[in-house]
């Protein structure tokens, strides 16, 4: 399962931390815009509402305290809902597969596989995106060359013109800053 890091939820608490409000949007505004479209049958309509969400985030985000025990993709979800049903003022279409205002069993919120698949996948290559410039070109390339494209270490190494073991290091360090940066987000 999918959680939210709480140095995130932290830190958009103040208003004046763009570089979080930034990464916040960069990570929900597609999961957001997903729900949106299973709601809403025109794109624009969607794209609408996930501007109407953001906005009341804007608003609702300094006071929020963030509970572990609590889904916080469900408190999101449910704020979409509810702010559909404003934006429509009539009974919402057909319901979503579950109900993302009422909060399953045992405390986390239930998506179908390929909605979490994709969204890890999201998070993996906006996260790859965002450690890339923390590395010299060529630890990037071996990394990428290596675990992303599959190449062996000697392989990688002969065509960058490096050691084998420098691959590994490589690996290693990149792999190493993904996890620190992934750490709350993904368990």
């Amino acid at each position: 399962m999918i959680r939210t890091s709480q140095s995130l939820l932290e830190r958009l608490r103040r208003l004046e931390d763009a570089a979080a409000w930034t990464r916040f949007t960069d990570l929900y505004t597609p999961l957001l815009y997903h729900w949106a479209r299973r709601l809403a049958a025109q794109p624009t309509d969607a794209a609408d509402l996930v501007q109407d969400v953001l906005a009341t985030l804007v608003r609702h985000l300094p006071h929020f305290r963030y509970h572990p025990d609590q889904s916080f993709r469900g408190w999101l979800r449910s704020i979409l809902v509810n702010r559909w049903r404003t934006f429509r003022r009539r009974p919402p279409p057909l319901p979503l597969t579950t109900d993302p205002a009422t909060p399953s069993t045992n405390g986390t919120e239930q998506f179908d596989e390929q909605e979490e698949m994709q969204y890890r996948q999201y998070l993996l290559r906006q996260t790859l995106q965002t450690l890339q410039p923390e590395f010299s070109p060529t630890i990037w390339k071996a990394f990428e060359q290596h675990v992303l494209a599959g190449r062996s270490a000697d392989e990688v190494a002969s065509h960058l013109n490096i050691a084998s073991g420098t691959v590994y290091v490589a690996k290693s360090r990149v792999f190493k800053r993904l996890r620190q940066e992934l750490a709350g987000l993904i368990e």
